[in-house]
């Protein structure tokens, strides 16, 4: 059985299903500030078994960010990706103020671009978007 929860995402599974895909180590008091400065965090289980997770960090009136959204590799194929990036983006849709336009906007794994088209995000750079970019900070 799926079951989504909000807000609930403990550092210990937000790291533990990072480490699942391969993606960067952080660290533990890193990860609890992120975790506590997200907007908001959607954790999905099947069974009790974490198999996806997905924030929404910004300011909650101009700009949104979807970041990390993540899938295990057992999970994936079943539209819980899917199923959690309707879920952000109706969240940010709740938050966006009457006759206003907002952007949500995200870094996608590479290859992964085909998915958030699917889902009405366009690939940058555009005619009238530049490329994003990116500047890592510190060791590494």
């Amino acid at each position: 059985m799926i079951t989504i929860r909000e807000n609930s995402l403990t550092v210990v599974e937000y790291l533990a299903i990072r480490r699942q895909v391969g993606w960067k180590i952080l660290k533990k008091e890193q990860a609890k500030k992120a975790l506590e400065n997200s907007l908001y965090v959607i954790a999905v289980y099947e069974d009790d078994t974490l198999v996806g997770i997905g924030r929404i960090v910004g300011d909650g009136a101009i700009i949104c960010y979807v970041q990390d959204l993540i899938v295990i590799p057992e999970s994936q194929g079943k539209g819980i990706g899917s199923a959690i990036l309707k879920k952000l983006i109706g969240y940010v849709e709740e938050l966006r103020q009457e006759n206003s336009e907002m952007m949500l906007c995200l870094m996608c794994a590479k290859g992964r671009e085909i998915f958030y088209e699917k889902h009405g995000f366009q690939a940058r750079p555009t005619k009238q978007l530049g490329p994003g970019m990116i500047q890592y900070l510190g060791d590494e």
